[in-house]
Parts: structure tokens; sequence; C-alpha cells
């Protein structure tokens, strides 16, 4: 099956897209796009790997569903188009990097900047049902997202991956921490934040450890 997706990418992926789940999910996903509304638009589906080719990967960060309001969701995970207001989470990130390194809180939430500077922004679902949270959960984007952290844990070093709530500390169990560098805490949603995202220093502590690996840090 040919599947539109960056070359460094395919050539680690492609045995997935050959198997049985893949293809029931490649089906499932053209019949909700020709059927409804659905997010993002299917050019950007595969927008984190596009932005981030495999050989540049220096951070991971794990999301859940792609944000299901119009024009929000852009392919990366807590990411918006530019004009688009900032949703509530990425707000929190925002002000967790300004109270961490002292970063003002920038203007857009587009998070492409990020992305080109070797920060994967993995959605755990890559795509959702306008208004309808988690309706294109549990049909097989879980798999091939795991598939994509299994690659990165096993053929690369010194990654930094960045889990915040359960879901994805949970996703995160396939990730050889001897060979990585693991953070977790708290989701930045508002309704958890307050229980342990703020504080965390995520972002300075991804820093330090790029740094000590001989690597650049990314500019957040």
């Amino acid at each position: 099956m040919d599947v539109k997706i960056e070359e460094s990418w395919k050539n680690r992926l492609s045995p997935e897209f050959e198997k049985a789940y893949f293809k029931a999910l490649v089906k499932f996903i053209k019949n909700e796009y020709a059927n409804y509304k659905i997010y993002p638009p299917g050019s950007k589906i595969f927008n984190a790997f596009i932005h981030c080719p495999f050989d540049r990967v220096k951070v991971v960060i794990v999301g859940q569903d792609p944000y299901h309001g119009p024009g929000q969701a852009n392919g990366l995970c807590f990411s918006v188009n530019d004009g688009v207001r900032q949703p509530p989470s990425l707000e929190n990130i925002f002000k967790e990097i300004q109270d961490d390194i002292g970063k003002p809180v920038p203007y857009s939430g587009n998070l492409e900047r990020w992305a080109t500077q070797g920060v994967l922004l993995l959605n755990a679902t890559l795509t959702v049902r306008a208004r309808q949270a988690g309706s294109h959960q549990g049909k097989g984007w879980e798999l091939f997202t795991d598939k994509v952290l299994e690659v990165v844990s096993k053929e690369k070093e010194n990654i930094v991956f960045i889990l915040w709530g359960a879901y994805a500390q949970k996703k995160g169990v396939i990730i050889d921490s001897q060979r990585h560098f693991v953070l977790k805490s708290a989701h930045p949603s508002p309704f958890s934040a307050n229980n342990g995202f703020f504080g965390n220093a995520h972002f300075s502590k991804a820093n330090h450890y790029l740094e000590q690996a001989g690597l650049e840090p990314i500019d957040w």
C-alpha cells in the first residue's frame, strides 16, 4: 500500500502499511472523510512526519487526539494553525515555558517551528470527527503510533520523550528509558495542570539533556 508519508519514515514504517489493521484503518478513514467533517485536512494527517524527518528527531511529545474544532488541527499535537485562538492546554504549555526558561508567550500557537527543529509532535490518534473527541480511537491509529515510538526508541539514542498525563505515560511503556530521557508529569489541561504540570521544568530539562548529549537545544 502506497502511503503518502515522509520518505525516511516510510522506509521504516512501510511493513505496517501491509498489515491487516492498517488496511482496515485506511478503509475506515477514507469512508469518514467521504461522509463527515474530519480533522485535520487529509493532506495534514502525517504533518508531524513531514516537518520532522526521522534523522532529525531529538524530542518526542505524545498527545492523544487532534483538536476537533473548526480550523484548529494541523497534524501536530497541541498545535493550532496561525491565527487560531490557543486552546487552554496550549496556553498552559506556553505559561510553563515562560516560567521555566523566561520565553514570552508567542502570538501564534503553530508549533511547526518546534517540529522543524526536531520535535516530533505525535498524537496517538491522527484523525477525529468534528466536535466528537475520541471518535477515531480504537480504529488502528494507536497500533501505528505505538510502532512509531518503538522505531524511535530502538533505532535512535538520547531522545527526550515528553509524556504528559496518564494516557501518554501508558503509551510510553515501550520506550527504553536506559537509552533515552523520559519526562513525565500531569497533563497541561486546565483540569490537571495544577497537579504537577506547572513547575515541571520539562523544557529546560530537555534542553540540558540535549546539550549534555552534544546536541543543539530546542528554541521553545
